[in-house]
């Protein structure tokens, strides 16, 4: 496997919907916009919670210094409103812009003496990082926290708010959950008029030719393209399997979804000029589109924006 596939199948790891009255809505709403009391910032630390690895971590007080492992966190922590807490992050990190001037902390393999010289107060890891690193961490004194991974919209919603939780953005964290349960509810709604012998097979393609990874059971992409009312082609069970040309070409998929234009020019160029692919209804009717990965592999707010693009470009007559 190519090393720079690595961060992308990584970070894919992470991904129906739970519906919110609209009573309970404005309940929620009106309640999100009470100012929080100096009594309620007190009783809310020392906090003990158990994380993503089952390990129980005491967190003493607000973190003022936050220390991020992967691109994924970083961002729900910025959507939270912590981002000027954050004094270290991957290499990887590319959203907000504001990432871009902070102090950068390695890849998949972190610098944990760079991390120690930094003094966070919590360390926001993943399930997939290193376990002797984040053992070296915790050996220093910090406070190591490793956030459940998602692999559906409803583990999103509750790593986003597992993180309010860890950051003292409990409210911040219920609000972007309620954004995104409601967006993604419309998206649903479009997707009913579409009628069982109008969907679209859908073949998504996270890695170029000649190492051609998709998107099977338990990905994102698969839960999205199911969501916007399309059919996955690729029925096998796992996230991300290795496809050879022959097998895709013989899916026959109406439209093909790209992941990887960020850093392969001409992407949906090279597709189309496949020679093996041309009697593909999807080349053929050049229904080839590049959506930028991440925006389908992250989990956190901007997993919508994937969605509705995805969307978008399948039916762009039902999704206008």
């Amino acid at each position: 496997m190519k090393k720079w596939l690595l961060p992308l199948l990584a970070a894919a790891l992470f991904f129906s919907l739970a519906a919110c009255g609209a009573k309970e809505e404005e309940k929620q709403s009106a309640e999100n916009e009470k100012p929080k009391t100096e009594e309620v910032q007190k009783e809310a630390y020392p906090l003990t919670l158990k994380d993503g690895l089952g390990n129980e971590v005491t967190i003493k007080a607000k973190p003022e210094k936050i220390v991020s492992l992967i691109p994924s966190n970083t961002e729900v922590t910025y959507a939270l409103g912590m981002g000027d807490a954050v004094v270290g992050v991957n290499d990887f990190d590319n959203y907000p812009e504001e990432v871009k001037d902070v102090e950068k902390i390695g890849g998949m393999e972190f610098n944990v003496e760079k991390i120690v010289s930094l003094k966070p107060d919590v360390v926001l890891a993943d399930v997939s990082n290193d376990k002797a690193g984040l053992q070296q961490l915790k050996d220093a004194g910090l406070t190591v926290v490793a956030v459940p991974a998602a692999s559906s919209f409803d583990a999103v919603y509750d790593s986003i708010q597992f993180l309010g939780k860890v950051t003292g953005t409990t409210e911040e964290a219920d609000k972007i959950v309620r954004d995104m349960q409601k967006d993604l509810s419309v998206i649903k709604e479009k997707a009913k008029t579409i009628k069982e012998e109008d969907k679209k097979k859908v073949f998504a393609e996270v890695s170029p030719a000649p190492d051609i990874y998709t998107a099977g059971k338990g990905s994102f992409m698969d839960e999205m393209i199911t969501v916007i009312g399309a059919k996955n082609v690729v029925d096998i069970a796992e996230p991300w399997p290795s496809f050879t040309e022959e097998k895709a070409v013989a899916l026959k998929p109406d439209t093909i979804i790209l992941t990887y234009g960020y850093y392969t020019e001409n992407a949906v160029e090279q597709v189309l000029a496949r020679k093996a692919w041309q009697d593909v209804p999807a080349v053929k009717n050049k229904q080839v589109f590049d959506i930028h990965s991440d925006k389908v592999v992250r989990p956190g707010p901007r997993l919508i924006e994937g969605v509705e693009e995805l969307a978008k470009a399948v039916y762009p007559d039902v999704y206008k």
